[in-house]
């Protein structure tokens, strides 16, 4: 047959050795050739000129590259970013060298191996959610939004009554919701605060209802520890945290206390990031740092990068596109794209006419990485979850 020439695409070590064995290669050969078939870039802020300087020298020494600013080799400049660029091979020699070096380099040697070991992905694992249990990493799983309030931005006022809400939290699990995530206070953009009395008196009515009547665990979304405390006493599963946690170390306390699993979202006033995937992934890791501190497991916190919290449409957007960067934290990734203002702002649609918007969000979130997906139109968003999953996760 004539000669075939074509490209590959390999996601990670993993990937890599099942495409060598496919070539017939012998199993210690694929063994020695899958770290050299992985191309990893890795970015690092903040190095003085002296740290820069060896780095560069250790890493071409082993046929990688990286990228300095202009004015490290003379210290010219205080500071500056360096990006490497190599395989994981090239890596592995590198940073085995990094070890010996001064300057605090055998620390940072530690902490590019972890987010190079993170990226290679999790596999698939039971979260614990008090006593019901969700299956992680096997397939997309669909977060159903029931929204308690009188004004939020898309059902504000539909289910405020309690039987309301129950009808619509089984509707929900019908159509394939595996979590049901309740809210009591509204956070669309220019909303009022609700006070700890109106929120618990909206959420915790429904709450002890819906932990009776639904299969599926039930997710509480607040800022307030008050309120998140009596959800975990009256039953709820996980709490889906939306204030910053840096600024409020408590509630990773209360939800240690009582072993629930723990959603942070990036979460800030204004719209000014320096690199904005670089600066959401410090925001996790100084998250994940409290949230670890103060007993909470790790297998037990996922990872929300907040869209419409602090960004702009285009932000937004950006976030999708590179979602995938995020992977480098280890942890399952959910996303809440669902009819926000970025679709009607792309599409020119109201509020009521944004599900093949939102569909399009939830599909390239899954190719990018994304685990659990918030939605209001579940039926929907299940099946494009479905046929999502069968191209990416196969």
């Amino acid at each position: 047959m004539a000669i075939r020439v074509y490209s590959i695409e390999v996601k990670n070590k993993e990937h890599a050795l099942r495409i060598l064995t496919s070539v017939g290669a012998d199993r210690a050969g694929c063994s020695w050739m899958a770290p050299k078939a992985v191309y990893r870039l890795v970015m690092l802020e903040g190095l003085k000129p002296k740290q820069a300087n060896i780095i560069k020298q250790e890493m071409l020494g082993k046929g990688g590259e990286a990228a300095v600013a202009w004015g490290v080799i003379d210290c010219s400049v205080e500071e500056t970013k360096v990006l490497l660029m190599g395989t994981l091979k090239q890596y592995d020699a590198f940073l085995h060298k990094l070890l010996m070096q001064p300057f605090g380099l055998a620390d940072l040697s530690v902490r590019i191996r972890d987010i190079l070991n993170r990226q290679e992905g999790w596999s698939p694992y039971n979260l614990d959610c008090r006593g019901k249990t969700l299956r992680l990493g096997e397939r997309t799983l669909i977060m159903g939004i029931l929204n308690v309030t009188p004004d939020s931005f898309s059902d504000g006022g539909l289910y405020h009554e309690r039987d309301v809400a129950l009808a619509k939290a089984k509707e929900m699990v019908a159509q394939g919701a595996d979590i049901i995530d309740l809210g009591g206070e509204s956070t669309r953009p220019g909303y009022k605060t609700v006070n700890v009395e109106d929120e618990l008196s909206r959420v915790i009515p429904v709450l002890k209802e819906l932990v009776k009547e639904v299969p599926v665990p039930v997710s509480v979304d607040t800022t307030k520890p008050v309120v998140a405390r009596q959800a975990l006493e009256a039953g709820a599963h996980i709490i889906n945290n939306q204030s910053p946690l840096p600024a409020d170390p408590s509630m990773a306390g209360l939800v240690a206390e009582y072993g629930a699993p723990l959603v942070l979202m990036h979460n800030q006033q204004g719209t000014d990031y320096c690199d904005l995937i670089g600066d959401l992934t410090e925001y996790f890791q100084n998250s994940i740092q409290v949230a670890l501190a103060a007993g909470v497991a790790r297998k037990n916190i996922i990872i929300d990068p907040g869209i419409g919290f602090g960004k702009t449409a285009d932000q937004n957007l950006e976030i999708l596109r590179r979602l995938k960067e995020l992977g480098c934290l280890g942890l399952p990734v959910l996303i809440g794209t669902s009819r926000k203002s970025t679709i009607g702002k792309v599409l020119g649609l109201p509020v009521d006419q944004r599900v093949e918007g939102t569909a399009a969000t939830v599909a390239v979130g899954i190719a990018k990485g994304a685990d659990i997906v918030r939605v209001h139109d579940v039926k929907e968003m299940v099946r494009v979850a479905r046929m999502a999953d069968a191209i990416v996760r196969g």
